[in-house]
């Protein structure tokens, strides 16, 4: 029989209970919450029934406007407990896409993480481009490519990898991340800040 404390843990996270919550806590409707976050009353309505599971970037501008951690928003997602093992469903792992469309990343660090060290699958198809602005002073990423080519840009420099190689570049400056090649492209893309 299933454990039922383990079981949520197949589900996405729970915002919108959690998103209720921190909206009848500020004593805002869902007009104001709408202006104050840039989502549409609709999509608000939707995210508190659980009819629709929002992007991460929409969850972090909730977050922002209600003046609330991101953390407290998610508050559905997996968590270990001591000497337990937390478990975490392929549908459950936030993603990010690029505007271009042909970038997507999968956020697999723990949300409690961010800031400090992030680790993501990313997955470019050909012709498609990650491109970012500059991090704080001291940041680094290690970009190690699993599958096809991607080539990266950090400020004028540039270098081309291939399958198993690795490259570790500063992430204070502009830098992207391009496949070049004709073929999907997959990597292991590590963040790690001062």
């Amino acid at each position: 029989m299933a454990n039922p404390a383990e079981s949520h843990l197949d589900q996405p996270p729970r915002i919108g209970e959690a998103l209720a919550a921190q909206r009848a806590k500020a004593r805002l409707t869902l007009d104001e919450l709408s202006r104050r976050a840039g989502v549409s009353k609709s999509m608000l309505s939707q995210i508190e029934r659980g009819q629709s599971n929002p992007t991460v970037a929409v969850v972090w501008r909730l977050a922002q406007a209600l003046g609330v951690e991101l953390a407290e928003l998610l508050e559905g997602a997996a968590r270990s407990e001591p000497g337990g093992i937390a478990h975490v469903a392929a549908h459950a792992t936030p993603q990010l896409t690029s505007p271009d469309g042909l970038a997507r990343l999968r956020i697999l660090g723990p949300i409690d993480l961010a800031g400090r060290f992030e680790w993501y699958e990313l997955i470019v198809q050909s012709g498609g481009v990650l491109a970012s602005q500059a991090h704080e002073d001291g940041s680094r990423e290690h970009l190690s490519v699993l599958s096809g080519r991607l080539e990266v840009e950090a400020g004028a420099q540039r270098q081309h990898l291939q399958l198993g190689e690795t490259a570790r570049y500063a992430a204070d400056q502009p830098h992207a991340i391009r496949n070049t090649g004709k073929e999907l492209a997959v990597a292991l893309l590590v963040v790690l800040h001062p």
